[in-house]
Order: structure tokens, then C-alpha cells, then sequence
């Protein structure tokens, strides 16, 4: 069954408010700015000027929700197959979830790369604003609604497991993407060398 827009999700948008009001460690409405994160919420959303400032909360509220679902997670990581996708979980059994943002109808409508993400994750959700117009979005992914506050997930994804192979090399490439982060942040001189090896 189609989905409209989630405003109509009572629990849902009773999610959003208490992620808005603070609910989460360390964050109230008044001092979260995604353009100006340092420290740790910096590394939670990486900027790489790719992004819209709308992508960008979304961005955010997404690895906050893959974050109480106990996944880890990276943004913008380069598959083998050459596309990037916008959020990567890694949960604690190597399970992988792509999250695919879309700011807009628009932004949707003209993608039509993200069904070969599906290759390289357990499952595959959608991420989206409370006001996009979700009946557009396919039935057989998941969807998860977000601000830069939080989110919830109202639609579970189709489990569908990748082969061990597969597994394997997105799991080393996440590790690897993961520590070049860290170390470019750590290491300044590094940083331009890093970020090209990553394009």
C-alpha cells in the first residue's frame, strides 16, 4: 500500500517532534545549524559541496535514526560499481542499508540510477522530508522521514541479503573510506590527497 505525505502519521510525526524538542544526547532545536557543525557532529555529516542545505538535513537526521537502529554510517561512499551512495549503515552482523535522499519530486524523477544500489545492500530506503509527496515513491523500499532533528522510519525496506562476496568488499571499502576520513581529519597535509583518491 502507497504511502501519502507522512503528516497524516500521527505516531510519525509524533517521532519528529520529540527528536526536534531535543530528545536526542546533547541537541535542542536552537543550537543545531548544519552549516556551522564542528567535532563530532561534523563527522556525522560530511559537506563535500554536493549536497543542498535541504539534502544536507536530511542528511543528518538519517544517520541520527540508522544511529538508534545501532548501525554506524558514512555518507557520500563510492561503490565498486562507481555510483555514491548518500548514507551507508553498517549494523553490529555486517548488515548494510543504503539510505538514497531526495529533497524533492523533482530530484526523484530525474534518478533513475538508484535501483543498482540495491546490489550492493541488505535493504534499500528512501529518505525524505515530511512534506514530500510519498506516494510517488515505489512500494518495495523503504522510507524513513527526516529533519535535521531526527526522523523516523515509517516503511521497513525488503530484506534481501547480499552474497558473502559482495558483503565482504563493501564492508572493507566502508572501513577504508572510514579511516581515510578520520585520518584527513586529524592530518590537514592529508586531506586534498585523501579527498581525490576518494573521487
Amino acid at each position: 500500500m502507497k504511502m501519502g505525505t507522512v503528516k497524516q502519521d500521527t505516531r510519525t510525526q509524533n517521532q519528529l517532534d520529540q527528536s526536534r524538542s531535543g530528545n536526542l544526547t546533547g541537541d535542542s532545536p536552537t543550537e543545531v545549524d548544519v552549516a556551522g557543525l564542528d567535532g563530532h557532529d561534523a563527522a556525522l555529516v560530511d559537506d563535500d559541496g554536493r549536497q543542498s542545505q535541504a539534502a544536507l538535513e536530511i542528511q543528518r537526521g538519517v544517520q541520527r535514526v540508522l544511529f538508534e537502529h545501532g548501525y554506524a554510517s558514512l555518507t557520500e561512499l563510492v561503490l565498486a560499481s562507481g555510483r555514491r551512495a548518500d548514507v551507508v549503515g553498517l549494523g553490529r552482523k555486517s548488515e548494510i542499508w543504503i539510505v538514497e535522499i531526495k529533497s524533492s519530486a523533482a530530484d526523484f524523477k530525474s534518478d533513475s540510477k538508484w535501483p543498482e544500489y540495491r546490489a550492493f545492500c541488505d535493504r534499500f530506503f528512501f529518505a525524505v522530508h515530511s512534506d514530500f509527496p510519498t506516494d510517488i515513491l515505489p512500494d518495495d523500499t523503504g522510507l524513513i522521514i527526516a529533519d535535521r532533528f531526527g526522523g523516523a522510519i515509517v516503511r521497513q525496506a525488503p530484506d534481501h541479503p547480499i552474497a558473502a562476496a559482495r558483503r565482504k568488499a563493501v564492508v572493507l571499502r566502508y572501513a577504508r573510506a572510514g579511516a581515510d576520513r578520520l585520518l584527513a581529519k586529524r592530518d590537514a597535509g592529508l586531506a586534498m590527497s585523501l579527498h581525490r583518491a576518494s573521487d
